[in-house]
């Protein structure tokens, strides 16, 4: 009688054994693990944390270019800067111009602080500078003896 049963018969009657239904639990954690991190945007607590960090650095970064054009433009020669700063072709080189004029730096290195501090911090008034320098490249130089608006609202007299 078994020979003639249909598929929805059999299956019905079906009774796996522990093994089978371990081995089907365990396939089951597997496949849903390697979906989940490849296709379905999983991340661990690490690569999440390294994530937010980096995202804080380039918010901090954005912030401070800001603050840095703020400063450039509010200064009493910024006119002839920015001209001298548009000359310079590198990218580089405009960056360096930005940051050895100080304008990227946001916060005066102390004499107590730890060098991985520092070292950080020197590395973020580079990525600084170069966003500075990039907003400041596209800046138009106000013609001489009209007011500069700043970003911020304040109007500094040329």
């Amino acid at each position: 009688m078994q020979q003639f049963q249909t598929r929805s018969q059999r299956f019905q009657q079906y009774r796996p054994s522990k093994t089978a239904l371990f081995w089907s639990c365990a396939g089951s954690v597997i496949v849903a693990t390697v979906v989940g991190f490849s296709w379905g945007g999983w991340t661990t607590g690490g690569s999440a944390q390294d994530m937010a960090d980096k995202a804080a650095a380039s918010a901090r970064q954005e912030l401070a270019a800001g603050v840095c054009v703020d400063r450039f433009m509010a200064a009493q020669d910024a006119d002839v800067q920015l001209t001298a700063l548009q000359e310079i072709t590198s990218s580089y080189a405009q960056s360096k111009f930005v940051e050895e004029g100080g304008w990227a730096t946001i916060v005066p290195a102390s004499s107590t602080a730890d060098r991985k501090a520092t070292a950080a911090a020197t590395a973020d008034d580079r990525k600084t500078a170069g966003l500075c320098a990039a907003e400041l490249a596209n800046r138009e130089a106000p013609p001489p003896g009209e007011a500069a608006q700043v970003d911020g609202g304040a109007t500094v007299a040329r």
